[in-house]
């Protein structure tokens, strides 16, 4: 009897069979999923499209509540939240607050909110979590009205990118067995 063996830091964060081989596995278990091209889709744009907003750890919830409200597949919507991760995250907050700052007028912060920023960095030592949410909300706010429209464009990308996928996968499936008789 073999022992398992534990789960490396490096396992955890890079799969172990290699990156664009786990992104087919997923691309195949995807279009392999029963339901309609459409609940797929919505599904996978509910997953993908929370993905985008700054609410870490309610990613999953947040999809499977959009994937419910659009008649989405919630596999489906799980999947498409993994389009978040740690690797992704920083570059999604960093477009959300970029476009969020762009849309509320640019000039970067504020004089009142670089004082408040500097006082929270003042407190971290002593702690990540302030009880201060002031001190955090203009960076939080702004991030999360960037990320809005960015969500909803990432919904319609990968919408039509899905079920399009889904419908010829279906397709070429109906062709091969069309040829097998």
């Amino acid at each position: 009897m073999t022992k398992a063996r534990p789960m490396s830091l490096r396992d955890r964060l890079w799969p172990r069979m290699g990156l664009r081989r786990y992104l087919t596995y997923l691309q195949k278990r995807l279009v392999r999923l029963s339901g309609s091209p459409h609940a797929i889709a919505a599904g996978v744009a509910a997953g993908a499209s929370v993905a985008m907003l700054p609410l870490f750890g309610l990613h999953f919830l947040l999809g499977l509540a959009l994937a419910f409200l659009t008649r989405g597949s919630l596999l489906a919507a799980a999947i498409g939240a993994l389009w978040g991760n740690p690797l992704t995250f920083p570059l999604f907050v960093a477009a959300g607050y970029g476009l969020g700052d762009w849309m509320r007028g640019g000039g970067g912060m504020s004089p009142e909110e670089a004082e408040i920023v500097h006082a929270v960095a003042q407190k971290l030592p002593h702690g990540l979590i302030s009880s201060d949410f002031e001190a955090i909300w203009p960076t939080f706010s702004t991030s999360l009205i960037g990320s809005i429209p960015l969500a909803i464009a990432v919904y319609a990308l990968a919408y039509v990118q899905v079920r399009w996928l889904v419908q010829r996968f279906r397709a070429a499936r109906a062709q091969r067995l069309l040829a097998r008789k």
